[in-house]
């Protein structure tokens, strides 16, 4: 992944990304790319990821023995000892 440096950037902005980044619960990198996208008019929203998700997940080659398994017997037996 490339890597992005900016020299001179503004304290007050900057302040301003670490504060939202908190509430977010993001890194301020990770918060510096979500405005950045939106900036952009790049940005997914939470649903059009969610379905991405979904699909990919359901793309997968889920093997049989897989399939079979009972999860919830084994939960059942763990509890039990």
């Amino acid at each position: 992944m490339p890597l992005l440096q900016v020299r001179d950037f503004p304290n007050d902005v900057y302040d301003a990304i670490k504060l939202e980044a908190k509430q977010q619960n993001r890194t301020i990198a990770q918060q510096t790319i979500v405005l950045i996208k939106k900036g952009l008019n790049q940005e997914i929203s939470n649903q059009e990821r969610r379905q991405r998700l979904l699909e990919r997940t359901m793309q997968r080659n889920v093997p049989d023995s897989a399939k079979k398994f009972d999860f919830v017997k084994a939960i059942r037996e763990d509890r039990e000892r």
